[in-house]
């Protein structure tokens, strides 16, 4: 068996470590090992920076002027392009508007129209649950359309392809268990069957190298406040292929979607391209939250980026399970690095406690019902030391029990 580095080996690892720079661009607090970006990103000066002056220069002096001299109105577009980048999108086909939610509902029916002679949509039964929600709603609007689910009506997603399914709904990066799909692969298993692909990104913007267009892909959405340290509440992104614009629709038809939205016309007339995909007044305040925050990733080589999360959570899942398999903890993310994303996942029966436990002590990951420890490894600013200390303390909360003292098994609103 393979020696496991100590401490002043990880630590070693950091100060040889390319991306150590980017640390010290995020404001995290003191004596807080930060494993919860996969959940919210870490905030940064910067952002700070860019929402004062948004704030107090642009609304506080501006005022209503700032549509204009500020740029507001094009923020959404140009944010989407940032973003885009990151994601393998060319220009002119992601937006950044809404919520992951309503965005869904958007891509789901400017899929379900683009195959109007189709009635299924395919997804998957272990989906984060507001993709399925979603799904549900969209069904209910459509008379005749059918959700199929992989890990209830099969056991996998490509056995439930067939001529009847109009949009498959898949996550990159499943919440829970971590686990990556092969993206290039499904989505040619789709088109196949002539069917279309909306991709969740949540779990893989900003945590891995993403290639839509180069797989293909027809729309997907994300959020910005997790690997990408856009601020809690921050806006959602929407791409749809430039091969579909000319035809798709979306059923949001708000004002900010429409062709001339300061010509206030009667009748709504989508705008050209992926423009069509916005809704309502956007949030500016977090729009800026969000630049400030995209602003860094000009920066970052994303193959460094993929490679040092796998590093960070291999050497999680050896300690780890070195040190507490002995204790229950089983792992519930592939162990196969090229299957994973960049969150470890291991099954406890008193997950949340071991959890809340583990936060008292400075070590931040999150609980995911019913008893999963997850942790998110942002490569950015999470080092090689940071995973000894966290592992080091799972285990000592483990072999002393601490974790049954009664106040870490009350729950919190949010767990």
């Amino acid at each position: 068996m393979t020696r496991l580095p100590d401490l002043a080996e990880a630590e070693a690892l950091d100060a040889a470590d390319p991306l150590r720079r980017f640390r010290a661009r995020f404001a995290l607090p003191e004596g807080v090992i930060y494993l919860d970006g996969n959940s919210l990103g870490a905030a940064s000066p910067a952002v700070f920076a860019e929402l004062r002056k948004a704030a107090e220069e642009e609304w506080g002096q501006g005022l209503i002027r700032s549509w204009n001299t500020a740029g507001w109105f094009d923020l959404p577009l140009q944010l989407g392009d940032c973003i885009g980048r990151l994601v393998g999108a060319a220009a002119g086909q992601t937006v950044v508007a809404d919520t992951t939610s309503v965005n869904i509902y958007k891509a789901l029916h400017a899929a379900l129209a683009l195959r109007p002679d189709r009635h299924a949509v395919v997804a998957e039964a272990g989906s984060f649950p507001t993709d399925l929600y979603m799904a549900e709603g969209v069904a209910a609007t459509r008379p005749g359309t059918r959700l199929k689910l992989e890990g209830a009506d099969a056991a996998a997603i490509e056995d439930l392809i067939d001529q009847d399914t109009a949009v498959v709904l898949v996550n990159h990066v499943n919440y829970k268990t971590g686990a990556l799909r092969d993206m290039a692969a499904l989505t040619a298993r789709a088109h196949q069957a002539g069917a279309l692909v909306v991709w969740d990104l949540c779990h893989s913007a900003g945590a891995l190298p993403v290639a839509l267009d180069e797989a293909g892909s027809d729309f997907a959405v994300g959020c910005t406040y997790k690997y990408l340290n856009g601020g809690p509440g921050a806006p959602a992104f929407v791409y749809a292929a430039r091969r579909h614009h000319d035809r798709m629709t979306q059923p949001l038809s708000g004002w900010w979607g429409h062709a001339r939205p300061f010509a206030f016309e009667t009748g709504f007339a989508g705008a050209e391209g992926i423009r069509r995909f916005q809704c309502g007044t956007q949030p500016v305040l977090s729009l800026r939250a969000l630049k400030a925050a995209l602003d860094l990733w000009d920066e970052v080589d994303m193959e460094a980026l993929r490679a040092k999360s796998l590093a960070l959570t291999d050497l999680f899942i050896a300690l780890v399970e070195e040190g507490c398999g002995r204790h229950g903890v089983a792992l519930e993310t592939p162990r196969e690095p090229q299957r994973r994303g960049s969150q470890v996942s291991f099954a406890h029966p008193n997950a949340y406690a071991v959890m809340q436990a583990l936060i008292s002590r400075g070590v931040i990951g999150d609980f995911r019902a019913p008893a999963t420890l997850r942790f998110g490894f942002a490569p950015l600013y999470v080092g090689y030391a940071d995973v000894w200390r966290a592992a080091a303390a799972l285990e000592e909360i483990l072999d002393t029990d601490a974790w049954r003292d009664p106040r870490f098994a009350v729950r919190a609103a949010v767990t």
